[in-house]
């Protein structure tokens, strides 16, 4: 689905216009990925309620500034697979796609 790796920082965003195997229109309408910031929305919040509840229970609940500079930190290393999962799920609730097995081999 996408043309480099997530950790190739200048080209994270580049996806394949169709899949190599079946033919698949990724972008089934113009903007359509636009949807994905609220799948990505609802990762950072995980993120953070994660961060925060470990923060609180393991680490007996440090000052503020440990909690804004882990969530930022933590982030930020993740953005990469954040962005891409969240186009992905978004394309399989939101664009009717199914995954078909036969067409992986």
């Amino acid at each position: 689905m996408f043309t480099h790796g997530p950790w190739v920082l200048d080209k994270m965003t580049s996806m394949d216009r169709t899949c190599s195997k079946c033919g698949l229109q990724f972008e089934v309408e113009p903007g359509f990925f636009f949807g994905a910031m609220y799948v990505s929305y609802a990762f950072s919040v995980g993120i953070f309620l994660a961060i925060t509840f470990i923060l609180y229970n393991l680490f007996g609940d440090p000052e503020l500034w440990v909690y804004i500079t882990t969530v930022v930190v933590t982030s930020a290393l993740l953005y990469p697979l954040i962005f891409r999962y969240s186009r992905i799920i978004f394309l399989y609730v939101f664009g009717g796609i199914k995954y078909r097995p036969e067409l992986s081999s």
